[in-house]
């Protein structure tokens, strides 16, 4: 476990110790559920606490793995950002293991370890390079400060280069064996999406993996006519993102979609509550607002 994980565990075990047991679990009942403590749950909760068994952070948890919880959870259209995150998450937690890691577009503008570190990667990696634009090169939105190498994490050291994903010639063909991109590949135009692509499966190994997550261009229409991001350039359907990663040689190993959007689409008016409610990975790409599609270089 990260030390940052467990300083930030120990503060809110010290916080809510200080509010006494019983106001502990009501609190956290109406967090976590949205509701007041039944009796049962409450009479469990206390009993683990008073005996030490739970600290107030293991508590907590014991409500989030609920099935409650995970039926019952929604976000709001207000909150349709923090939703598509928690989302993408999931997806990030999914991915293949690798030792050599490339990142499209993965500067995190809350922390030097990157988006797929914060986001939950789950596995150890030998490196992890992450190519972005100069901060001065980017939308205003997405500017952040320079780092330098390396970027010393949990999972393994991550490494910035400041340049275009157009341009990868500065890897080495077969170098990595996962390369992701995540909310990237729409920030570029059409061909040179295709230049990408075709970069991408080159500097992959055989066997390795090709990630990627981006707005499905068939919601965000029904969304609003213009682009969704003032510094997009494309939003793909999800026909239009699997021919252009087909194209250049890959298989499709895995096809999925977060946030599921179905009413909207059928209808042809955007709900931004049933979208942001639908958080997670759904096997019905086409209705989603997210596409997140895994392609793999044949061997």
């Amino acid at each position: 476990m990260p030390s940052r994980v467990r300083r930030r565990i120990t503060h809110a075990d010290g916080y809510f110790a200080s509010l006494g047991h019983r106001r502990m679990v009501e609190v956290a009942y109406e967090i976590v559920l949205g509701r007041p403590a039944d009796p049962v749950g409450r009479e469990t909760a206390l009993s683990m606490l008073g005996t030490g068994s739970w600290s107030p952070s293991e508590m907590i948890s014991w409500l989030m793995g609920s099935g409650e919880f995970r039926r019952n959870r929604h976000f709001t259209g207000r909150t349709l950002g923090p939703s598509l995150h928690s989302s993408r998450c999931e997806f990030v937690r999914s991915l293949p293991a690798a030792r050599n890691i490339l990142d499209l577009g993965g500067t995190d503008l809350a922390s030097p370890e990157g988006a797929m570190v914060t986001m939950g990667y789950p596995y150890r990696f030998e490196t992890l390079t992450i190519v972005d634009l100069p901060p001065d090169e980017r939308h205003e939105i997405y500017r952040a400060d320079l780092h330098a190498d390396p970027v010393k994490t949990w999972l393994g050291p991550v490494y910035y280069r400041y340049h275009s994903m157009t341009d990868l010639s500065g890897f080495a063909d077969a170098s990595v064996d996962l390369v992701y991109s995540g909310q990237s590949i729409e920030h570029v135009p059409p061909a040179e999406g295709r230049k990408v692509v075709k970069s991408v499966y080159r500097v992959l190994e055989p066997g390795g993996y090709f990630a990627l997550d981006t707005p499905n261009g068939r919601v965000t229409r029904v969304q609003q006519p213009q682009f969704i991001d003032p510094d997009h350039k494309v939003e793909y359907t999800l026909e239009e993102l699997l021919e252009l990663v087909t194209s250049a040689g890959f298989e499709i190993a895995d096809c999925k979609g977060t946030n599921l959007a179905t009413d909207s689409v059928a209808s042809g008016r955007f709900d931004a509550d049933e979208v942001a409610g639908n958080s997670g990975l759904y096997s019905r790409a086409e209705d989603c607002y997210l596409l997140c599609v895994v392609a793999r270089k044949p061997r």
